[in-house]
């Protein structure tokens, strides 16, 4: 396996677990970057990325009921549907130069709102307090359906989107859901969400599994690591640093 391949992986897994963030928005720029891969190839491959390395804490989450099954199947009511309809449209079209730009220009995009999330974390919780007064429970379970479509195109566009960005969403929509239940009910989204994004992809032979598998062996120990490391490294200087990666990463995308 290709040594680089597997230290990209321990690097990306050590941030995710350290600030919980940053496993899509890093990757695939990443394999852009580095293992010069094609838009296109590189989402694919960091769909399965995603989905396989948060399958572990999704059951992790459901068996200490850290998650809210509700908001988890409003959201899949939206975000699947979305990523069907997005991966036939690609099959319909074929990936042209246009859909290349699209891809990457989405890509760009996904990045910079996810630095804008991370950077604000700790404001989204008040937003959502103060926009309950106009948000009866009535009209959230089509809010949250909504919010599953934005993320089902999005994360099948870019592979980003399905961790900071739903996490934000379903804060806004219900800021008195308990922390552990909102991490417990985005991961449990995040992964049938970019599982099926990801067969599409591989249907359009989109998936580099060679370099997958090696990103996978060094992300496993990198994740474990960076949990203990989360204790001593000040969140502040994380959460920066992550920042200013995501905005460099963006602008060099788009």
């Amino acid at each position: 396996m290709d040594s680089i391949a597997i230290l990209s992986g321990f690097a990306v897994g050590a941030i995710v677990g350290m600030t919980g963030v940053g496993g899509g928005s890093l990757m695939t720029p990443l394999l852009i970057g580095v293992f010069k891969l094609h838009p296109a190839l590189a989402i694919g491959t960091d769909l399965w990325f995603a989905a396989l390395t948060k399958t572990g804490g999704a059951v992790a989450h459901a068996r200490h009921g850290h998650v809210d099954w509700r908001i988890t199947q409003l959201l899949l009511a939206g975000s699947l549907p979305a990523a069907l309809a997005t991966i036939a449209l690609m099959h319909a079209t074929g990936i042209t130069k246009g859909w290349a730009a699209a891809l990457t220009f989405s890509l760009g995009i996904a990045l910079l709102l996810t630095a804008v999330v991370v950077a604000f974390k700790k404001t989204w919780q008040s937003v959502g307090l103060r926009l309950e007064r106009w948000l009866p429970e009535s009209r959230k379970a089509p809010l949250t359906i909504a919010s599953g479509v934005v993320l089902g195109v999005l994360v099948t566009l870019s592979s980003i989107g399905a961790g900071a960005l739903g996490a934000t969403l379903i804060l806004l929509l219900y800021p008195r859901l308990a922390a552990r239940r909102l991490v417990g009910t985005d991961i449990a989204h995040a992964v049938p969400l970019t599982l099926v994004a990801g067969i599409g992809h591989a249907t359009l032979g989109h998936v580099d599994w060679a370099l997958l598998a090696a990103l996978l062996v060094g992300s496993l120990p990198g994740i474990w690591i960076g949990a203990q490391l989360t204790r001593r490294m000040p969140e502040r200087i994380v959460r920066g640093l992550l920042c200013a990666s995501l905005v460099t990463a963006g602008v060099k995308v788009i």
